[in-house]
């Protein structure tokens, strides 16, 4: 089975052998996933976080110690230019993202410091690993970490014996749920190189299942949580993927905050419009072996209406995929996915999400043409 194009890592194992039961592992009890080719930048200074708040679109400003957030860069129109996650800890913002995005995220971030009191720099020496499933947070692998159960989305925490003269030997962050029903806990470790392999060994003696990276994304795709640069693309605004949100709501883009790039078209998307295209959950015809890649056409009728992200294999669903496509495509339309061997689709109903909210932009103007209607306002 192939793996998600340019997405496999040559670094990382796609399975262990049995990739499918690698999947199922993580719901009973606990696998770990190698994700080392995610890149690790640091960023020290103790202007960090209110520098980083003005440049981005999360608010983090406050951000609390020990505590995550997930954030984005946007262009001048809104689009997404990156993804990545912030862990603050012990008065040092730590960042990971997708391994080819770590160089330009770092030039953007260096041209941007001007006088802030903020340094931001490679660690090609810090790897992630991450553990999915319930044992992640209850059982062996959950206390030799110190892991509490009642440990929240978000929330950080330096691991046993994490410090040696002021350098931090690494720590664990919980991050949302995976899984079809998005209830199996995620928990990553950001770790020196030089100690990874222990780490590696000593979880998986305490029960993690060693998994590689088509059960992470599997998972993933079964929750419905875009990768940038799979299931997005050049035009891709956060409200098409479902960015949208504080950290509460596990999202990366805070509506409340102050003036950042890209500002004036979320604003105008959340309200007055729509975004034109939605990510969606495909299924797949499981009986041909041809498999699209990212970026493949999805089309209906032969006319093109979105474009194909990340294509998997699921442990219960067979061969699964995210989508972006036109907001007016139903559940109901008959889909083929696929640039030269079209494969058959139909989008899963449950990841149509609804927005029945009443937009602010959209009442204040109804108003005022209601207003402007009544009687005796024209005269």
């Amino acid at each position: 089975m192939p793996g998600p194009g340019d997405l496999l890592s040559a670094d990382t194992a796609w399975h262990y052998g049995d990739p499918l039961g690698e999947q199922r592992a993580a719901q009973r009890g606990v696998i770990i996933v190698d994700r080392s080719d995610r890149a690790v930048l640091e960023i020290a200074g103790a202007e960090r976080l209110t520098w980083l708040h003005t440049i981005s679109s999360q608010h983090i400003a406050t951000l609390a110690d020990r505590s995550s957030a997930e954030d984005l860069s946007l262009d001048l129109n809104g689009r997404v230019e990156e993804h990545f996650v912030l862990t603050d800890i012990d008065g040092v913002a730590w960042i990971d993202t997708e391994g080819s995005r770590g160089g330009p995220l770092l030039d953007f971030l260096t041209k941007m410091v001007f006088w802030a009191k903020a340094e931001p720099a490679a660690r090609a020496d810090m790897k992630v690993l991450t553990l999915i499933g319930p044992g992640a947070l209850d059982g062996p692998v959950a206390d030799l970490l110190e892991i509490g159960a009642d440990a929240v989305v978000y929330q950080a925490g330096g691991l046993p014996e994490s410090h040696h003269e002021d350098e931090p030997l690494g720590f664990w962050r919980r991050m949302p749920p995976l899984g079809e029903d998005r209830d199996l806990p995620v928990v990553d470790l950001v770790v020196p190189e030089y100690v990874l392999t222990r780490w590696w060994d000593t979880l998986t003696e305490a029960g993690a299942r060693m998994a590689g990276s088509w059960a992470f994304e599997a998972l993933r795709v079964a929750a419905r949580r875009p990768r940038l640069g799979a299931d997005t693309d050049e035009r891709t605004i956060p409200h098409e993927v479902d960015w949208i949100g504080g950290p509460d709501e596990f999202g990366a883009v805070h509506l409340d905050k102050g003036c950042y790039r890209g500002q004036e078209t979320v604003a105008r998307v959340h309200n007055l419009g729509k975004s034109p295209r939605r990510l969606v959950l495909l299924h797949l015809d499981g009986s041909v072996d041809e498999r699209p890649v990212p970026g493949d056409p999805v089309t209906a009728g032969g006319r093109t209406v979105g474009r194909v992200g990340t294509v998997v294999d699921h442990h219960e669903w067979g061969p699964i995929a995210l989508a972006l496509v036109k907001r007016n495509v139903g559940a109901d339309v008959d889909l083929s996915v696929g640039a030269e061997s079209a494969v058959s689709a139909r989008i899963d109903p449950d990841s149509i999400r609804d927005d029945d909210r009443v937009q602010a932009g959209r009442a204040a103007v109804e108003r005022l043409r209601s207003g402007s209607a009544a009687p005796g306002r024209n005269g």
